[in-house]
């Protein structure tokens, strides 16, 4: 029925998505994909005439839009630690409930080479400047200077990708935990020491350690 044929579209950019988090981009066969999914093979180049590229490319930006709005439903939160506590719990349940297997698909794309591909690389790219954009506006609303809220979007997200990896590695959330609890308390300083925004400002005065 015409359903199924129009809801092969996306069961393959879904089922693309979960391979790219499980087994890396070079593993991503459309194949593979046509196997996770269960959709006819004929569908493959109707929907995605750029081939394999096309369909790792909207995979990308598939998982790219999920984890913005996550970063975005956390950025409109009153706490911006509990907003990053929360992205860090994202990536534990992840990582838990795949028992280690599934990675991070973004990750996976942007570490392959990929010659016949380059803006595959560039996508990847588009989507970590987003979430580093989201985490950014978050940390700049709350009273931390633009320079410095962006830094700690960056480092965050760097955080986080690195611990997935080590975590995968080990079979452990030891890495991940260890990050969360030290950019836990970074931020903590960090938005304790904001500098004030000027008379009436609700922020108060930095404090100063004794």
């Amino acid at each position: 029925m015409s359903p199924r044929k129009s809801d092969s579209r996306e069961r393959m950019v879904l089922s693309a998505a979960a391979l790219l988090r499980e087994y890396g981009a070079g593993a991503t066969s459309i194949d593979r994909v046509l196997a996770h999914s269960g959709a006819p093979r004929g569908s493959v180049y109707h929907h995605f005439p750029g081939g394999r590229s096309q369909l790792i490319d909207e995979a990308v930006a598939l998982a790219g839009d999920f984890i913005s709005g996550l970063i975005d439903a956390a950025a409109r939160a009153d706490d911006p630690v509990e907003a990053v506590d929360a992205f860090f719990g994202l990536w534990r349940e992840r990582l838990v409930e795949s028992d280690f297997r599934a990675g991070c698909p973004i990750v996976a794309v942007a570490v392959e080479t990929n010659d016949e591909a380059p803006h595959l690389a560039r996508s990847a790219a588009a989507v970590f400047g987003r979430w580093q954009e989201a985490l950014a506006a978050l940390f700049i609303r709350h009273g931390l200077p633009e320079p410095r809220g962006r830094r700690l979007a960056a480092f965050i997200i760097a955080a986080v990708e690195g611990a997935v990896i080590m975590c995968r590695a080990e079979q452990s959330t030891a890495a991940l935990e260890a990050a969360a609890t030290e950019i836990h308390d970074l931020l903590l300083s960090a938005l304790r020491n904001r500098p004030a925004t000027g008379p009436g400002s609700d922020q108060g005065p930095p404090s100063h350690p004794q």
